[in-house]
Parts: C-alpha cells; structure tokens; sequence
C-alpha cells in the first residue's frame, strides 16, 4: 500500500510480479492512463481512487479470478463501463466483487453484466447516471442500499444444543456437532495490512491459517466478532476452546502459558495473504481468572537441581553485594546529578498523528538490551542501535547521551518537528521513547549504510558514477525539501556524507536533524532576516566558513556542506585527511588543470562531459562567499541537467513532473524575495506565524 504518499506521475507497470496480490495507490497526484497489461492473477484489491487519472478502464481487469474489489472512483476516466470484468467467471456462494466508479465521466454501461448477483457496481457522479433509465439509477447509481464488509460476528457453535444448558456464565458449547461445555478464552489479534477486502470470503482459510500456526485443532478456535479499522487493517476477538474431552472442561495452566508465548514472541508465520500481524490482549476470566502468566516459559528444574541452584545463588549473591556496595559508594555523588536529571524526564506522553509512543521496555527488547552487537553507530546526541520492533519492522534507535537529554518541552517539539517533515529523500521518524529517563528517537533503517561507508577504499560496493549522480540529486532535493517545503522551513546544520543514507534501491535518503534549526520566521510586517544567530555546531571540515566566523546560520551554509559531499562523491576523498582539506586540494587540482589526478579511480568509466559540470557545481556550492553560492533549488536543477546526459541514469516519469514543481516553486521564491529584500536565498517563511514553534535547543 502507497496509500495518501503524495505520488506524482504516470503508473508503473506492476504486471511483472507475480505474487502481488494487494496494490492500494489511493489518494495520490497520479496523472495519465491505467497501464493495460494483465496484473497477477493472485491479486484480491485494486484501489486506485483519488487520482488524476485519465483514459479508458482496461479490458484487462476482467480477467483476474481473485478480484474482490476494484476501486477506481475519484477520477477523470471516461469513455464505457468493460462489460467482460469477470463475466464469464463462476462465483463461490461466499465471493462477491465490488466495482466503485464513482465520480469520473463515464458514459454507458451495458446491463447485462448485472446478471451476476455478487458483483456489485457504484456509478455514483457519472454521466450515465443522467440517462433516463430508472432501473439503471436504482441498482448503479447510489439510491440502493448498499452493504460493505466493515464488520461483523461468526457463530461456529453447533445450533442444535439445548439453550442455557452450560453452566454460566464462564462456559460455552464446543464448536462440534456433539455438545461439551468448556471454557474458552479470548485473546484480541489484529490483522496489520491483510492481502483481501472482504473477510467472509477468506475466513475459512485464516481459521486453518491460524490454528496450524498454534498446533490446535481446527473446532478449538472460534471467530467471535470482526471489525475493519483504518489502514485497512482486520482487528478480530478469537475464543480458543480446549480439546474436546468429557472429562476436561478448561485449558491446563502450561497449554495457556504455550500459546500465549506464540502470541507474545509472534511465533505464528506471515502470511502472504493475511500479512503481519499484532497481539492486543489475552483475557483471562473465569476458571482462568487466577491464573498467573509468566513472561518466559515454564521450568523444567526438579526439586534438587533448584536447591542447588538457590545455594548457589545465595553464595554469588554475598559476594557481588560486597563488590557493589563499594562500587556504589563510590559513583553516588555522580549518580545523584544523573538521578535528578532524570527524574526530571518522567515519562511524558505526546500524541503526535503518525508517530508512535514506545515503551523503554520495547527498546530494550528490540536492541536485546541495547546489546553491543546491535550498535550500528555512534555520534554527537548518542549510540545508534539496530532494532527489530514487535512487529517485524527493523528500525535504528538513536538513544540519547546524557548530555543531549532534552527537558519535556523542548522533546516534545523536536517530535512534533519530525513528525511534519516527509519527503521520499528524507529518512522518516518511525516513533519515539520519553521512559524511565531515557529519549530515543526511532527512525526507518536504511539497510545500505551511508555514502561515506561506499566511498571508502575497503567498500565491498563500489558506486559508479551514474550511481553517485542520482545520489547526489536525491540527497539535494530532500534538502530543498527542508528549506523550501517543510512547514516552517529548516535549516539542516550537519550536512555531511554519514548523514546521507541509502535505502535497498540505493536511494538518497537525508537524516539526522538533531542539530537542525528553524529557519527564521518573519516579523508582525512579513519580514525575515536571511540567517539565523547561533552557537556554531556541525563537522569539522563540512562548515560553512561564513558561518563558523559569523556565527549566522544560513541556507547557504547548508549548500557548503552539501559542495563538500560532492566533492567526496567526485574523489572519494574524506574532507580532512593528513591535514589536508578536500575543498582546497580539488581547487588546486582544477586551477592546474590536474582535475582528473583526483578522481575516484572505484568509480569506474564516466562520460567526461558529464564530469567537467559537476566538479564545477560542487566547487561553486563550496564558495568562501555565501552569496556566490547557488540555492539549492538551483543545484537541484543543475544535477537534474547533468543526469539527463548521464548513460545509464534514465530520470523516472515524475521527474519531469518534479523539475515543473520546482520551476514554479523557483518563479513564487523571486516574487517573494522582491518584497523581502532581507531574504538571502530561496527560504518560503512568509506564511509562518512567529512562535508557531520554538526553537530547537542546540546539543
């Protein structure tokens, strides 16, 4: 699911993977027609509603056997309804298929296709719907009743069994045709991105799905009740039943403790089909009510074995104690401040939409302890740490130092900061943890490490410069993003080549703001200062000389760091190395005609008319001037040119569309700074209320 991601452009063609079976491109700025090549035959959902979407609807999709809904309402699609969308297709007494064509400008349909009584179609806002033909307006066009699939309840239990004959209120009939009363408990599951639409149609092979996942019989799990929830995700109340025996009325205590550990270690696979799932409770009443769950499983230490153990332990136990009490003496005086800081930081909840509020103890359980095997990095706010979250999703965590603690306030703004910030070149906060007086920042892990890691001469993946150009042009324009998008603008401070990481496909994706500052904000007239005064933070060898004099923080300042990435990029040298600094060597080696002595030799075969222009944007962007810097809306724009001559760097569909955005961005910008002279470059802060939110501490 692409879902609300703000995608421009045509469609791909998705016809070659196979097992696609769930592809929802829904409330985007996608332009142009439907591809027409067959999609997978495995596929249950198409949504692609709330486009710009133009043309006819493909023949295509008549043939997809697993279609359960087609939703393509919201568009510009013209032309007739196809009449062959599963026409000649036989339905299951449990299938239906949904087709929602609302709101575009369709002109005909053929009534026919309504011989099928599970399909169902919406026609809603099309001009077919203004022909003079009642039965058409009443079955297609909205004033019938139309029922989805939003919730519901399952009622396994055999019909035939004497009412109330159970003792209440805690035991039910089995699932079977003979009737035993049990007890069964309930446990609450969710279904986080499930591959269908309807679950009727499926409920048969999620109950096996699941009770083979758990080692049960298939009449032990009952489905209560269902609900849809946004996303789309399947939130389900499940009642599992013990096995059935005259005799046994309830579970034994350790086959609840079995499956509650599936549930809580998430032991039961994924499924292509039902997709990964989350445990939300376990309810325990009843005959269960007592019952004392342990978070690990149960012992198999006999009665001798543990007494040793407990001898053992108590021996231990007196002598670390010893070893402490020394130790503790010792540190209290330091451990008091720390104590205080931290108490200081009890955990303060913010709500935040889209981000998530993590517990310590999930941290800790998704870095196993924070474990030093787990550390992918370390910088200036703390240790970074590879993590792997309940739900199978592998984040970093950046787990502050105790000199970067923040009070509650100033967190709190730093996360409602990054929760605005998205961009497709920009690594996203996942979460956070505000616990026991700990604040981490949780953030998508980029499993190609980051630019400076390939452009080492021990790099097991060298980049070629095609490679190095795209990157570039993507880690530009997340920073153009920064300072001309991001509400209010930002001002990155610590450009540099380990701030840029890679994702899978080796796309730019720009992190780190934890030295980020607001771009200015106007005054009670409109007006803004070009710079931003503050205590000079960043990296050696990636600062803005102007700056690091001055101590005024500008959008240039940023573009110097960013010539200085390039540089790296051309050469693959470091920025300071044996005393020498990258910006003054490659401008040596370029007034002495000596520039290709300094290119990269990893970097393979490159076009030399391609090269000559982006050593020269890159010593432009690392001017000692601030002023005879480009913006970098302009760097993008030149990378963008630079690419298009580039061999084996074709720009994707919504590039194009892209350069227009930016030209129109560029055109709104020189307006902008005639009326705001004070502007030094492209900073759209005009429409920002000072104070909306404060500044950022510096760390």
């Amino acid at each position: 699911s692409l879902r609300n991601c703000s995608l421009q452009g045509s469609i791909p063609d998705f016809s070659r993977i196979p097992a696609l079976g769930y592809l929802d491109l829904s409330y985007n700025n996608l332009t142009g027609e439907i591809p027409r090549a067959r999609l997978s035959t495995n596929i249950t959902t198409i949504d692609l509603s709330h486009n710009k979407l133009n043309g006819s609807i493909p023949e295509s999709f008549g043939v997809l056997p697993q279609l359960q809904r087609l939703s393509l309402d919201n568009n510009q699609l013209s032309g007739d309804v196809p009449v062959g969308i599963r026409l000649n297709m036989s339905f299951g007494s449990n299938e239906t298929l949904l087709l929602d064509f609302r709101n575009n400008s369709l002109s005909n349909i053929t009534t026919t296709i309504r011989t099928i009584p599970n399909i169902t179609i919406r026609l809603g806002g099309n001009p077919v719907c203004s022909q003079n033909n009642q039965r058409l307006i009443a079955e297609w066009c909205g004033t019938q009743n139309e029922t989805e699939d939003t919730s519901g309840r399952t009622n396994n239990s055999v019909s035939t069994c004497p009412q109330n004959a159970c003792p209440p209120p805690y035991y039910e009939y089995i699932q079977d045709t003979d009737c035993f009363c049990v007890a069964p408990f309930e446990v609450g599951y969710r279904l986080k991105s499930p591959g269908f639409y309807r679950f009727p149609s499926y409920l048969e092979s999620f109950e096996e799905y699941l009770t083979v996942g758990l080692n049960l019989s298939l009449y032990q799990l009952s489905i209560d009740r269902y609900i849809w929830e946004p996303g789309p995700r399947l939130a389900m109340n499940l009642k599992f039943f013990p096995l059935k025996n005259p005799n046994v009325r309830e579970f034994n205590d350790s086959e609840i403790q079995r499956l509650r550990q599936k549930f809580a270690e998430w032991k039961i696979p994924d499924s292509d089909i039902f997709g990964p799932y989350e445990w939300i409770n376990i309810t325990l009443t009843g005959p269960y009510a007592k019952l004392n769950l342990e978070p690990g499983g149960g012992s198999g230490l006999s009665k001798g074995a543990l007494a040793g153990v407990l001898i053992g332990v108590i021996f231990g136990t007196t002598v670390v104690s010893s070893i402490a009490i020394i130790m503790v003496l010792k540190r209290r005086t330091k451990n008091k401040n720390t104590a205080s800081r931290r108490k200081l930081l009890a955990r303060q909840r913010i709500k935040i939409a889209g981000v998530k509020d993590f517990d310590f103890s999930e941290m800790a359980l998704a870095t196993n302890n924070f474990s030093a095997s787990m550390q992918v990095g370390q910088g200036g706010y703390g240790k970074v740490y590879k993590g792997i979250l309940a739900d199978g999703m592998i984040v970093a965590i950046k787990r502050a130092q105790e000199g970067s603690l923040q009070g509650g306030k100033e967190f709190s703004t730093e996360i409602e900061l990054l929760s605005r910030v998205h961009h497709r070149n920009l690594v996203s906060l996942v979460g956070y943890c505000n616990d026991e007086g700990e604040q981490m920042l949780v953030y998508e892990y980029m499993s190609n490490g980051t630019i400076r890691e390939h452009l080492s001469a021990s790099s097991k993946k060298p980049i070629n410069f095609a490679q190095r150009l795209r990157i570039a042009l993507g880690a530009a324009r997340g920073i153009l993003y920064l300072h001309n998008e991001a509400n209010p603008p930002i001002f990155h401070r610590d450009i540099k080549a380990s701030n840029i990481l890679l994702d899978d496909r080796f796309n730019a994706r720009v992190a780190d703001f934890g030295l980020s500052r607001l771009a200015p904000a106007p005054d009670l007239e409109g007006s803004a200062p070009g710079h931003v005064s503050t205590v000079v933070k960043g990296t050696p060898g990636y600062l803005d000389p102007e700056y690091f004099l001055t101590h005024k923080l500008t959008d240039k300042s940023d573009v110097y760091s960013f010539g200085v990435v390039l540089l790296e990029l051309l050469t693959g040298m470091q920025p300071i190395s044996h005393g020498k600094n990258i910006v003054r060597e490659v401008n040596m080696a370029y007034e002495s005609g000596m520039m290709l002595s300094m290119i990269d030799s990893n970097m393979g075969s490159y076009p030399s008319e391609c090269l000559e222009p982006f050593a020269n944007l890159a010593l432009s962007c690392c001017k000692d001037e601030t002023d005879a810097r480009p913006s970098m809306a302009e760097v993008v724009h030149k990378l963008e040119k630079i690419l298009e001559f580039t061999p084996g760097a074709d720009t994707t569909p919504s590039q194009s569309i892209e350069m227009e955005a930016l030209a129109e961005r560029k055109s709104m910008t020189v307006e902008m700074a005639s009326q705001n002279p004070y502007v030094s470059s492209n900073i759209l802060g005009s429409d920002l209320r000072s104070g909306t939110i404060p500044d950022i501490a510096p760390r």
